[in-house]
């Protein structure tokens, strides 16, 4: 993650020229404004409904469609025969032109969708009809990286769970967006931050936290969904331990060209305490087996991104995948994709829990991962036992090249690959579909003692290389052998996410504002819509009387700089 920004809250909104001074003492007072009566029809969401969203065509109950986050939505009425006669069936436009990278949900026709600076709509699936409005009562100060952006609520019974900038965790009643309680997940002046769209489950909230370019310790914890009560932490940086196994390959099996010796010589010399500081976000929501009642999800980059040498060691659980019990956060396993990375190369986008073959041709329960490195990656959702890796999706030059003061070139750059975009997969078809960015970059490499949680930490720079193409690409890759199936390349590079339906479509937005579907077989492009601003977040799609939509936000992107706007559209089939 880059481009961090710090910035007290009233001065980015000013700054953002999208406030009056009305409005900012509103937000300050963090108001709820009800604009019609809530729809009788909004029921509760139990737990029985969670576990059953992967396969429910009338909702959208979790931001990645159901535990096992593989963003497929089972309706057929949208397919590859009637999809280039899609039309919008209405567009919701919010207060706030800035970055969007929600992903709605849809409870019994109301749709409940989040953006920057923690505001929350309430709004009928079916004609953009507004119920209410929230804006969070920001904090002081908000440190965090790439964006103000918010990734979406949670929701159970009759609540929505929203990570906040200034690192909160705010329960809001569904039927009229008052808060019913909040609590702190950790300090913000310290540089954690919540965008991540967090999940619960049986009674849990769970989220992870920012921070990794600010020196925090990176974590999991679970809150009581009642009363926002602290239940439980994993920790991604472990207070010893942390050196791993000095590992000298990835997970690719490609030399890294660590220096082990001089590594373990700073160890000795300074020790491991430094585990504190030493990074490791998880940016995005969890992904959960109930039969084994394990959580599964990814830890970002270590603590500073580039330079090293103050960090010896493997810096776990850093750039893993990590299982671990949802009742009491205890540890089972991780895989760890680069150790000791110096190249922002975290990993980002989420779990996705499915079926693969093993090299035997064996079905097995995976969880699999859209890596930056461009591959995606399968493992035995058990053990953590990587069977494959896919082929490389985007160009990858000069692995491993270290970071240099002038600068050394390496591909991918630091944005990917797969960025923090979540993929999805077509379990019938046994593909999985990731959106790719190819940005060629330099590598620069600075001294950089901790500067403390409010100031970016990066122990030196990414620098784009201007004289170089960037693009995008929507990629196919066959779960069962890792070969790539098609490929559509796109002009922008590809920020946003997927979505996957049964009616055999892909979907998926671009920067310049084109909302498009391609064929899940061929990766022929179907359809194209332009939205007027980045298409920059995940698609979703639900039915309401029968009638199926696609919803997608358009609101660009502060990391990519894409168009900024603030409206969600919706399409329909006249």
């Amino acid at each position: 993650m880059k481009h961090a920004q710090l910035k007290v809250l009233a001065a980015a909104l000013f700054a953002a020229g999208s406030f009056n001074c009305a409005l900012a003492a509103e937000i300050e007072g963090g108001a709820t404004t009800m604009a019609s009566p809530m729809s009788s029809k909004l029921g509760a969401v139990t737990q029985s409904r969670l576990n059953k969203a992967h396969g429910d065509k009338a909702n959208w109950l979790h931001v990645n469609g159901g535990y096992n986050q593989t963003r497929f939505f089972p309706g057929t009425q949208i397919n590859t025969k009637n999809v280039a006669k899609l039309k919008p069936a209405f567009v919701f436009q919010t207060a706030l032109v800035e970055s969007m990278e929600t992903a709605p949900l849809i409870i019994d026709g109301v749709m409940f969708l989040t953006t920057s600076y923690n505001h929350v709509y309430a709004i009928d699936a079916k004609t953009g009809k507004e119920f209410w409005h929230y804006k969070h009562n920001m904090g002081p100060i908000t440190v965090y990286c790439c964006g103000p952006n918010n990734r979406g609520v949670a929701a159970a019974g009759g609540l929505l769970y929203m990570g906040t900038l200034d690192a909160k965790l705010v329960a809001l009643d569904a039927k009229t967006g008052k808060v019913a309680w909040e609590t702190e997940i950790a300090d913000p002046e310290k540089g954690y931050s919540e965008t991540m769209a967090p999940t619960v489950v049986d009674g849990k909230v769970l989220i992870g936290t920012n921070g990794g370019e600010y020196g925090v310790r990176g974590f999991v914890k679970a809150f009581d969904a009642k009363t926002g009560n602290l239940l439980w932490t994993f920790y991604t940086i472990p207070e010893k331990g942390h050196e791993g196994v000095w590992a000298t390959h990835d997970a690719t099996g490609r030399n890294m060209l660590r220096d082990i010796a001089a590594e373990k010589k700073t160890l000795q010399d300074n020790g491991g305490d430094f585990y504190q500081t030493l990074g490791g976000g998880v940016w995005m929501t969890p992904a959960v087996d109930l039969e084994t009642r394990t959580v599964f999800f990814v830890a970002g980059n270590p603590s500073p991104d580039l330079y090293g040498a103050i960090r010896p060691g493997d810096n776990l659980y850093t750039n893993s995948m990590i299982a671990v019990s949802l009742d009491t956060g205890e540890y089972k396993w991780h895989s760890q994709y680069i150790a000791h990375d110096v190249w922002d190369l975290d990993a980002v986008s989420p779990v996705i829990l499915t079926e693969a073959k093993d090299k035997a041709g064996k079905m097995r329960k995976v969880a699999i991962h859209g890596g930056k490195t461009g591959h995606v990656y399968v493992h035995d959702r058990a053990t953590g036992e990587l069977i494959r890796f896919s082929q490389a999706m985007i160009p990858q030059e000069n692995m491993w090249v270290l970071p240099t003061a002038s600068g050394a070139r390496m591909l991918p750059g630091a944005n990917g690959g797969v960025e923090w975009n979540p993929m999805a997969v077509n379990p019938k078809l046994r593909m999985a579909y990731a959106a790719n960015l190819h940005q060629p970059m330099t590598y620069h490499v600075e001294e950089a003692g901790y500067p403390g949680g409010d100031k970016l930490w990066l122990g030196g720079a990414f620098k784009i290389i201007g004289s170089e193409k960037q693009w995008g690409r929507l990629a196919a890759v066959n779960l069962d052998t890792g070969k790539l199936a098609w490929k559509a390349d796109t002009a922008q590079p590809l920020m946003g996410g997927v979505l996957a339906t049964a009616g055999n479509l892909v979907f998926t937005g671009e920067g310049n504002g084109s909302f498009n579907a391609y064929d899940a077989k061929s990766g022929k492009k179907l359809w194209s819509f332009n939205c007027g601003a980045g298409v920059n977040s995940p698609p979703v799609s639900y039915e309401i009387g029968g009638k199926q939509y696609i919803a997608v936000a358009a609101g660009g992107n502060n990391q990519l700089d894409f168009k900024r706007g603030n409206s969600v559209f919706v399409f329909a089939l006249p």
